[in-house]
């Protein structure tokens, strides 16, 4: 009989296991684990979810401000964000030539009245020579045709001469409310004309913000909805607004323009200013349960056009206390609240629903369940 050697078994038993199935080997492993899970108890419901766009603050309505005659600028003393009040001086022009012009239309005013007062003379005359018969009625008659010529000459000079006054306070320009400015169009010494846009100012008692929304949000808008503005350096700020203005055409694929009106102004708001405008709308079927985004299981992409009328897939893995094994469970969401999802269907009340690790679980895996204070 021949006796094995301890070394041949030895070597015998290493190639035994070198022909065992690896998967088969880390299978057995992995099933032998058991993972703690943590959940959340489906509980919470939302009946309403937020939407929320970023935005700037913008004046309401920005004044473009002009003269209405032309000529030189006088030093413009202006600058962006300064406050003005009604009647101000904004802004001169060099008044020299329309002072010239002033003279010259009184000149043509006195000119007018010497002439009229010299033919109604001549037709005071013309008329006593007349009933001695000393003139003919032709003769009378061109003294009163002179009178009414002259008559005519003079209010057009007075009117020239008004218009001329006119000119020359408009080379003042004064603000026409109590507001800021919000831009400087010209320089010192520039020579203008008119029409031509010296500076623009706010009142800084309204303001607005544009955004763009997708065609679900833009179908659930209208105008005089409900808005909230929220500042977003100082989150606590949060002023009432109204929806003023709705494209009925895309600036650009699926993105239609908004604007919102603030109800209320405080004295710390600026044009310029970073905002969050939100709304708020109703959720689809009534309600929804309100579960962590962490839960999702991360092999989905959940499409930005999520929201109150566009439902979409989310799957979460949900205990099966019977096995105490995490079920895979396909569900409907109808956007965010709170920065969590809105699930209309798929989850019930009561169910766990994982809430940490989720890239780490697959559907039937062995679990324990974890006390949240563990």
């Amino acid at each position: 009989m021949k006796i094995i050697s301890s070394s041949v078994l030895v070597l015998f038993a290493i190639l035994l296991s070198a022909c065992l199935p690896e998967d088969e080997s880390e299978a057995k492993g992995a099933n032998s684990v058991t993972r703690g899970l943590v959940t959340t108890v489906v509980s919470s419901e939302a009946s309403k979810i937020t939407r929320v766009y970023p935005g700037v603050l913008e004046p309401s309505e920005i004044t473009s401000l002009s003269f209405e005659v032309g000529g030189k600028l006088g030093r413009l003393d202006l600058s962006i964000g300064q406050r003005i009040a009604k009647g101000d001086l904004i802004a001169q022009l060099d008044d020299a030539k329309f002072l010239t012009t002033i003279e010259n239309r009184q000149a043509a005013v006195e000119e007018a009245e010497a002439t009229l007062k010299q033919a109604e003379e001549d037709l005071e005359r013309s008329e006593q020579l007349l009933e001695r018969g000393a003139v003919t009625r032709v003769s009378r008659d061109e003294d009163r045709t002179a009178v009414l010529t002259g008559r005519a000459r003079l209010k057009q000079a007075e009117e020239n001469l008004v218009t001329a006054q006119e000119e020359l306070e408009d080379t003042r320009l004064l603000a026409p409310f109590d507001g800021i400015v919000n831009s400087v169009d010209t320089d010192s010494f520039d020579t203008v004309s008119a029409g031509t846009v010296i500076a623009s100012a706010y009142e800084g008692t309204s303001y607005e913000v544009a955004f763009s929304v997708n065609f679900s949000t833009v179908n659930q808008l209208s105008l005089g909805a409900a808005a909230k503005v929220t500042l977003s350096d100082d989150p606590d700020t949060v002023l009432d607004a109204k929806v003023t203005e709705i494209g009925e055409r895309a600036d650009t694929v699926s993105s239609f323009p908004v604007s919102v009106t603030l109800a209320d102004s405080q004295g710390r708001i600026r044009a310029g200013m970073a905002v969050e405008v939100s709304f708020q709308f109703d959720v689809l079927g009534g309600n929804g349960f309100l579960i962590p985004i962490s839960a999702a299981i991360t092999d989905q992409e959940i499409p930005e056009t999520a929201g109150p009328n566009s439902p979409s897939p989310v799957s979460f893995f949900v205990f099966d206390p019977e096995d105490s094994i995490v079920r895979r469970r396909d569900a409907t969401m109808a956007g965010l609240e709170d920065n969590k999802f809105v699930v209309i269907d798929g989850l019930n009340e009561g169910d766990h629903v994982a809430v940490a690790g989720v890239s780490f679980l697959h559907d039937g895996m062995n679990v324990k369940l974890l006390d949240p204070k563990e």
